[in-house]
């Protein structure tokens, strides 16, 4: 009885509605936005938007995910870049898409959106912070994230950004959420598997996002092989070619079952004239454009439900 409690305890995940078992996910994009504020960490404000706004952008391009056959989206906006887990809560309601909302900070971009208080405190009070979100709720809302976005810049992990991967490793030990990182190159992908190895972290908790922009395959391969996720974003009409090659070649080399497809889409600008709506990138192209492509290469539709619908449950609920 107690590894039967355990299992289900496992397999429910947190949405921005609540706790919902993984199975019922079916499709799922990994990383997607619905908001994002680049103004920097010191002056980002939910005074700069009106929620309303957001709403009505995002939603006809959400609704038309959920009739595409999406079903789970994760939204992948951290705190001090936009993050509005309200927001995302009225998105859910309206479209029927579960919606998951995420801990952490983001270092990428020379640390513009990392707070003041981030360089002072040590990562296990950063932490603290992500594990009381966790176990409490965002903001008062008790909507609780379902897994981490931190982002570290290119080359070797700077001091801050080593924190933040740190951070995460002690969150993850504490809450079961795994890391998702926007990482730069792959220096900096390397060597924050040899982090959390060190930290004693299995590198199936780590989610390396942006794994695309990697020019050597074998790197990707090698990663895949210590058991690492590689998140293959940033689909759009002219990357389907090259994602769907990507795609091929990683998975003939052993390594289907490691992947993740998503868009890296959206979304309302904060601060931009109106949202910039004419910027704002549909959630579809995997839908309408990757799969048909990898379908025509010979991908089989077991293989195609590996990539959308069993690899992102087990990533979020194993």
């Amino acid at each position: 009885m107690p590894s039967h409690n355990v299992n289900m305890r496992q397999r429910q995940v947190e949405t921005v509605l609540g706790p919902l078992d993984a199975d019922q996910f079916g499709v799922v994009l990994v990383h997607e936005h619905v908001l994002v504020d680049w103004i920097g960490a010191q002056l980002t404000s939910p005074e700069r938007y009106n929620p309303d706004d957001v709403v009505s952008m995002a939603l006809p391009y959400l609704q038309n995910a959920y009739d595409l056959g999406v079903r789970t989206l994760l939204e992948c906006t951290p705190a001090y870049l936009g993050r509005d887990v309200r927001v995302l809560e009225r998105l859910a309601r309206a479209t029927g898409l579960n919606l998951l909302t995420n801990a952490g900070l983001y270092g990428a971009m020379d640390d513009l959106f990392v707070p003041a208080y981030a360089f002072e405190t040590p990562a296990a009070s950063l932490a603290e912070t992500w594990i009381q979100e966790r176990e409490e709720g965002i903001d008062g809302t008790g909507i609780r994230p379902a897994f981490m976005k931190i982002g570290v810049d290119a080359g070797p992990l700077s001091p801050i950004d080593a924190k933040l991967v740190e951070a995460a490793a002690i969150t993850h030990k504490a809450t079961g959420m795994k890391i998702h990182s926007h990482t730069s190159d792959a220096a900096a992908g390397l060597a924050q598997l040899e982090l959390l190895e060190a930290l004693g972290i299995s590198l199936d908790a780590f989610v390396w996002v942006h794994a695309q922009n990697v020019e050597d395959v074998a790197v990707l391969a090698g990663a895949a092989d210590r058991g690492a996720w590689i998140e293959l974003d940033g689909v759009a009409p002219e990357t389907v070619a090259r994602h769907a090659e990507l795609v091929m070649e990683l998975a003939e080399r052993g390594h289907l079952g490691r992947l993740l497809l998503s868009h890296d889409a959206g979304c309302y600008q904060i601060g931009e004239p109106g949202g910039a709506p004419e910027s704002f990138r549909g959630y579809d192209t995997v839908s309408t454009a990757l799969v048909p492509d990898l379908i025509g290469r010979g991908m089989k539709d077991d293989e195609i439900r590996t990539l959308l619908v069993d690899n992102p449950r087990l990533l979020l609920a194993g």
